[in-house]
């Protein structure tokens, strides 16, 4: 018992400082005058010289701010300084598009690089932080104002251009072909949407999109041919524990069947690196470049590399998600790095990611979060506009049989002192979902 109890605290321990580590990427890594969030930079920290910023990650860098006001990593006058700088950049500065913004712009200017598309889910992930930060900051008047006003400014019918599912996006003059259709991450594109009160969209759109079953080992769930990501980046901010929606499906339990399956696919496959203690891949950085590598059924050119954000993005799912991270942070030290773990590495061939990604630094960031406390799940949760979204898709409380329940993590202190040993417990947050019998 004993030892459990310290392994437990060490792993609580752990996990608390790789969320500081990673806000420290959202605050070091942003730009103080505009708030805006590389995309990636040097695992270092080192001045890479590269300003390109992603939305997405500023969205993530939004609910860092959250997270890091609540557990004091900077002081709350500080990080709400900070959010109102991001909010009134991203008014006065950025360039959008009825409402949605360019996937990649610079962070000093705010103008479009690369020549990338308006982004449907880019300006999705931007909004859910916006929204966290409404709701968690919610006396600050200036927050509560501009993200209201940049969440109302999104023109959703627009984005599906007289179609019941939304385009990818707009670039050079015209809708992108590509169509968010089938089941994947899509579902906080339509749920934004489904509650805005200034351009929402018909119930037809959480309808029309496909939701193909698979079945993979001992699991059968509700298929995304995708990364495992794709199973994680609603649930960090939408919650969906106990609930199904107007097709019976309870998409968090679907996440855990998801993220079982995968692990089951990376032990099926012959690399030394897949076993018990680690294992996990989604879409990263590899060897030879960037690549949304993953399964089952296999895509992309595994080689046995480990991603470190695959098992972040589901530790609400999986208990043991939390230990394969602290396997890999004991057994493999130079894959953490100033903030955090790197984005991928291969102990094989000794290859090591020499980025951080924000959007990966921040869904384990977030997870962890809610893995501990739900706070990103509470937070977000609170804005009346998606609690109508959520019950305009037909969410109902499951039945109790259905039900996960959240059993205490307790992590435990030890103090030893001359005259005795006291036990002090502390409630950590939650560890995992274990069915109700």
């Amino acid at each position: 018992m004993f030892l459990i109890l310290t392994y437990q605290l060490k792993q609580v321990k752990f996990l608390e400082k790789m969320q500081r580590d990673q806000f420290n990427f959202f605050w070091d890594e942003a730009n103080p005058l505009t708030g805006q969030n590389k995309d990636r930079t040097t695992v270092d920290g080192s001045v890479d010289n590269h300003p390109q910023s992603s939305i997405a990650a500023t969205g993530f860098g939004l609910a860092a701010c959250v997270i890091g006001a609540e557990r004091g990593f900077k002081s709350k006058q500080e990080i709400e300084a900070r959010v109102v700088t991001t909010l009134s950049f991203i008014k006065n500065n950025m360039t959008n598009m009825h409402g949605f913004y360019y996937h990649f712009v610079d962070m000093n200017t705010g103008e479009q690089v690369w020549d990338c598309e308006i982004s449907s889910i880019d300006t999705t992930l931007l909004m859910v932080g916006v929204l966290t930060a409404r709701s968690y900051f919610s006396t600050n008047k200036q927050i509560q104002a501009l993200a209201t006003e940049l969440y109302d400014a999104v023109d959703w019918p627009w984005m599906l251009n007289n179609r019941d599912v939304f385009s990818m996006g707009f670039q050079n003059g015209k809708f992108i072909e590509a169509r968010w259709d089938e089941n994947s991450e899509l579902m906080m594109i339509i749920l934004l949407a489904l509650g805005s009160k200034t351009h929402p969209v018909p119930l037809s759109t959480w309808e029309a999109f496909a939701r193909p079953i698979y079945t993979y080992g001992n699991e059968t769930f509700v298929f995304a041919n995708a990364p495992l990501f794709t199973h994680q980046f609603s649930h960090a901010f939408f919650d969906f524990k106990d609930k199904i929606d107007l097709f019976k499906v309870n998409y968090f339990e679907n996440s855990i069947k998801a993220t079982r399956a995968h692990k089951q696919f990376c032990l099926s496959l012959n690399y030394s690196t897949y076993n018990e203690d680690t294992w996990g891949i989604t879409a990263s950085d590899y060897i030879g470049g960037y690549t949304a590598w993953g399964g089952p059924p296999a895509r992309g050119p595994i080689d046995g590399s480990l991603v470190p954000c695959a098992c972040g993005g589901s530790l609400p799912f999986l208990d043991e998600c939390a230990d394969v991270l602290f396997n890999i942070y004991q057994k493999y030290p130079k894959s953490y790095q100033k903030y955090g773990f790197v984005d991928a590495f291969n102990p094989l061939s000794e290859w090591y990611g020499t980025c951080s990604l924000g959007i990966d630094l921040g869904i384990t960031l977030v997870q962890t979060e809610n893995y501990l406390t739900n706070l990103i799940n509470k937070e977000f949760m609170k804005n009346a506009e998606m609690q109508n979204a959520m019950e305009l898709a037909g969410f109902t409380q499951q039945k109790n049989e259905n039900k996960w329940m959240m059993p205490v993590f307790v992590s435990l202190t030890v103090i030893i002192s001359l005259a005795a040993v006291v036990l002090t417990f502390k409630f950590a947050g939650t560890k995992g979902y274990k069915k109700v019998q």
